[in-house]
């Protein structure tokens, strides 16, 4: 089989990161280097920093990513782009324009001989009260219901200074470090569904922004996917091998 690609959390569009241009162009670059040698693509969450669709308008920007996307798609490639908490507000854009497969949920497959569980990771096990009442909020139906009445002028410009102002706030003391199997939601959450489901071989994550490979068992490992703002990571699994990568321009990558 040709080789399948795990990447996630590029925050395209980002206003806390400078040259968004490059930073979008750099991820095209990526995409078109696998395209030859991949079968699949899997995109967990978070790809973009802020997306809000209307029935007739979607955000401005991304060409260059969709392109590639749809690219992929038209040579064959199945790309699986999984909702996060940064565009949730999917409709039907992508999977008509683009071709991709649109995940809302976890979702657990077979690819090749191995069970993947895929998830963005966000709402899995998280203790965050602020954050699950925020959740809880987008994903209402009445409240994205409301905030489609808000001219796209105003309402996208809003989500991408809240994505904004949420990332400067962390910025200053960085994303948190990883806590250990014990503190680690998405570690303990993977434990816990693997007692009821033993047949899983690989839990693969985005979300948290750390970069983690954790054997759970003898027969079954967690992945963290790190991200495309600073690392720059993926995962490749080639049928029988499956293992990090970070994307280093010029590099020749599997």
């Amino acid at each position: 089989m040709k080789n399948v690609y795990f990447i996630s959390d590029a925050h395209l569009g980002s206003l806390a990161i400078p040259h968004g241009r490059q930073h979008e162009r750099r991820l095209v670059r990526f995409l078109d280097e696998i395209k030859e040698k991949a079968q699949a693509v899997y995109m967990l969450g978070d790809m973009f920093d802020f997306w809000y669709e209307y029935r007739m308008v979607v955000p401005r920007g991304y060409t260059r990513f969709l392109g590639k996307v749809s690219e992929l798609t038209d040579m064959g490639v199945e790309v699986h782009y999984f909702t996060g908490n940064h565009d949730i507000w999917c409709l039907d854009y992508l999977e008509k324009e683009c071709g991709v497969i649109l995940h809302r949920q976890p979702v657990a497959m077979e690819l090749g001989d191995k069970v993947f569980y895929m998830a963005h990771g966000d709402g899995l096990g998280d203790p965050d009260l602020k954050f699950r009442m925020l959740r809880t909020v987008f994903h209402s139906r009445l409240c994205r219901t409301l905030f489609s009445c808000i001219h796209p002028r105003w309402a996208v410009q809003f989500g991408l200074s809240w994505a904004k102002h949420s990332r400067m706030k962390r910025d200053g003391v960085g994303e948190e470090p990883y806590m250990g199997e014990d503190k680690e939601y998405l570690v303990r959450f993977a434990k816990s569904y693997l007692q009821s489901h033993p047949e899983v071989n690989c839990f693969m994550f985005g979300h948290r922004h750390i970069e983690l490979d954790l054997m759970l068992s003898r027969q079954s490992r967690l992945m963290i996917l790190g991200d495309w703002i600073t690392q720059f990571t993926y995962a490749v699994f080639d049928g029988e091998h499956l293992y990090m990568e970070n994307y280093i321009e010029g590099e020749s990558h599997p």
